[in-house]
């Protein structure tokens, strides 16, 4: 998944943005508001890390999404 579906979804997203950065305040998703360099920053800033982690972090995070959207449905 890219990152343009997350930030057209942003409403959708929001909710798992803050469960894997759970110190983002509602206030703050507001402002970030799917861009991606906004969630970097704030990140930065947040969890005290380097530009590079943060943007690893959010790759991991949408790599995520890509995974689960190739997994195998099971039967009911």
């Amino acid at each position: 998944m890219n990152w343009d579906t997350i930030q057209g979804d942003w409403k959708q997203f929001k909710g798992k943005v803050k469960e894997r950065w759970g110190d983002l305040t509602d206030e703050e998703l507001d402002v970030i508001a799917g861009k991606r360099d906004q969630l970097a920053g704030k990140l930065q800033k947040k969890y005290g890390i380097a530009k590079d982690e943060a943007e690893r972090q959010i790759e991991e995070f949408e790599g995520s999404f890509e995974e689960a959207s190739h997994q195998p449905k099971r039967p009911n």
